[in-house]
């Protein structure tokens, strides 16, 4: 059986991925069914697109994946704390359950719209929070 562990192993191989192409270290899988049914990391630079995040794009694929707008019945792990833009499509997207790694204390959507999320949608976070901060610090200081 897998856990929420093993699934986030499998956003933060997103992230490195993203790391390894110069965006921002962020990434994200889509779980139904005890079954990745999407992967994605940010594209930002890569697409010139602000809105290119890894849930953003992640999101798209399932919905692709599914044939449907909502995501009732999945987990969306990513490894950063969602933005408040993030935040809202997955709630528009009404995602069953949310799981992310690191905390983003500064732009995070706990903190800029904590309602964002569908009232539905349970959230569970910190999991691999080390290695996901991590990750994070690595790319900004190579930046700096």
């Amino acid at each position: 059986m897998f856990d929420d562990n093993y699934f986030m192993r499998r956003a933060l191989q997103e992230a490195e991925r993203a790391f390894c192409e110069d965006e921002v270290p962020i990434g994200a899988v889509i779980v139904s069914d005890n079954q990745v049914i999407a992967r994605a990391h940010n594209l930002t630079e890569h697409l010139t697109d602000p809105t290119a995040h890894a849930e953003m794009q992640a999101i798209t694929a399932a919905t692709s994946t599914l044939g449907g707008k909502y995501l009732t019945d999945c987990t969306l792990y990513v490894t950063v704390e969602p933005c408040p833009m993030c935040a809202g499509a997955i709630g528009w997207a009404q995602v069953g359950r949310l799981v992310y790694g690191a905390p983003d204390p500064k732009r995070g959507y706990t903190l800029i719209a904590p309602r964002a999320l569908h009232p539905k949608t349970t959230v569970t976070s910190g999991i691999l929070a080390d290695e996901c901060t991590t990750l994070m610090q690595d790319f900004f200081a190579k930046k700096r």
